[in-house]
């Protein structure tokens, strides 16, 4: 089976000098939007010390992620309309205001509103830069230049943090934002001189309710994800804010079906592979940044390794990613066949699941080692992959809203799993910690779901190994949970058409 594709703006046979520049703006531009997503990890200390209210500080990383999701698809759709070049400089524009007000922001209350700015740009530099690349090449070559957008993806990652760290106690945690100022100029240049305008001879019908009530159900969704962690306990919003979801993504369906120009076009559902790589997305949200906070954690606590040296040991997944996700994009542009691809990968994060539920203290840190190496391969193959297929999949002019789908899908998929795996967790250690005999259980007074890695340094040998055999225990329900999904990703993977992308586009 071959599926159908429009035509793109550049040939694939030899992209142009300039078709090759816009291309590589756009990864600069997801470069800089992913990597303000976790820069301000290290930096988090030095800014409460510097404005103070630290129970705010949660919200100078959820601000941004919570305004990211919420335009996403306004920038995917806005931009199949009206042409990617107008929206790309709004977003740019939007994040270097966030960017500077960050860096110059006097109470943290200010600071939590400039990152709500910045994510409103940031959202559209993420979702832009996927569909610019799906619009610029031929269906089977993107999935060649898709690829090296993950390996940009991967190196924001680790970047991140590292380069916040150092920036923070070289310049200041100032610095962290305005950095962005000339890369976010540069990008502006290359934009206005570079990048074709999408003539518009037709008006647009911009739909404002559709787009604000999927904003307003994504903030629910991803608000409660974070609120219901919250160490305090249940309240009023823990239940109202999923009521509140439902109630508004039912309206969302009810203004779709009715708009002339919908945020996210219904029949775009009609199509099999949209709609099970939407789900597909969901759940692999859930297992990949959903799960990895805790996957840090359990290593960081049952090795106990430094953060130096822990992050030097999720380096082999970091590079595997990449390199896996190059790789399948050289083979999916060679042969046009993807369906196999996160096949593959979803059955290894079945199989890498078993190994930590039996990975514990005593577990060497080579197999480890290999693991996160396992891990990163199975990343490779299935995140980029997707998007490729979506696109595949999507009409030329609704490449971009497609693109926005998917995005918010991981989205989505990665607060619920943050939520979902945390409780396990939490559940799980608050279970084993009553297992603890009264003279051990006396080292950690606050239980195993409060256990760290300095807690663990200063036990007795006997007594260290018997805590974190309970921990280890505790903890193995968050590995069954994500094996599960994983599992069931695998079968809805399966699902997929077994399509072969043409070379070129049909004309």
């Amino acid at each position: 089976m071959t599926i159908e594709a429009q035509v793109p703006l550049a040939s694939a046979a030899a992209p142009s000098r300039t078709t090759l520049i816009i291309y590589f703006s756009a990864l600069l531009a997801m470069f800089m939007a992913t990597l303000d997503m976790n820069i301000v990890v290290t930096a988090l200390p030095t800014i409460a010390g510097d404005l103070g209210n630290v129970h705010l500080l949660g919200w100078v990383g959820a601000a941004y992620l919570l305004s990211t999701a919420a335009v996403a698809p306004f920038y995917g759709k806005l931009g199949d309309m009206f042409g990617r070049k107008f929206i790309v400089i709004v977003a740019v524009l939007l994040f270097l205001a966030g960017s500077l007000l960050c860096g110059f922001a006097w109470s943290m209350e200010a600071l939590i509103g400039a990152r709500i700015l910045q994510g409103f740009g940031g959202g559209g530099l993420m979702v832009s830069a996927f569909a610019i690349i799906g619009e610029l090449f031929e269906p089977r070559d993107r999935a060649k230049y898709q690829g090296y957008s993950s390996a940009v993806f991967t190196l924001s990652s680790v970047l991140g943090p590292v380069g916040g760290g150092w920036l923070t106690d070289a310049l200041g945690w100032r610095s962290i934002f305005l950095v962005n100022l000339p890369v976010g100029l540069a990008i502006l240049i290359v934009i206005v001189t570079a990048m074709p305008r999408k003539s518009n001879e037709r008006k647009h019908q911009i739909d404002y309710a559709g787009g604000i009530l999927l904003a307003l159900s994504t903030i629910a969704v991803v608000y409660w994800s974070d609120h219901v962690l919250d160490p305090a306990g249940a309240d009023w919003l823990t239940f109202a804010l999923p009521v509140a979801a439902a109630v508004l993504i039912a309206g969302f369906i009810m203004v779709e079906r009715r708009a002339a120009e919908p945020i996210i076009p219904l029949r775009l559902f009609a199509n099999r592979t949209i709609s099970l790589v939407t789900v597909i997305s969901v759940l692999g949200g859930a297992t990949t940044l959903g799960l990895y906070f805790y996957f840090a954690l359990y290593m960081q606590t049952v090795t106990g390794l430094a953060p130096a040296a822990l992050g030097l040991l999720f380096v082999p997944m970091s590079i595997a990613v990449a390199v896996t996700s190059i790789l399948a994009g050289r083979l999916v542009a060679a042969t046009g066949r993807y369906k196999w691809l996160p096949v593959a990968g979803s059955a290894i994060g079945v199989l890498l699941m078993v190994f930590y539920a039996f990975a514990d203290q005593h577990t060497p840190l080579w197999a480890l080692g290999l693991s996160f190496l396992g891990f990163g391969i199975s990343m490779g193959l299935t995140m980029q992959t997707l998007i490729v297929a979506i696109q595949a999949a999507a009409p030329l002019q609704d490449i971009g809203a497609a693109t926005g789908l998917i995005t918010q899908a991981r989205t989505v998929g990665a607060s619920l799993g943050l939520a979902l795996n945390g409780a396990i967790m939490v559940l799980g250690l608050t279970t084993s910690s009553k297992t603890l005999r009264a003279d051990v259980a006396a080292f950690v007074p606050g239980g195993l779901s409060a256990l760290a890695p300095k807690v663990v340094d200063a036990l007795p040998d006997a007594t260290r190994d018997v805590v974190l055999h309970a921990y280890y225990l505790g903890f193995t329900p968050v590995y069954w949970f994500a094996g599960a999904v994983y599992l069931l990703t695998v079968l809805l993977t399966l699902l997929l058409p077994d399509v072969t992308i043409p070379k070129h586009a049909s004309r």
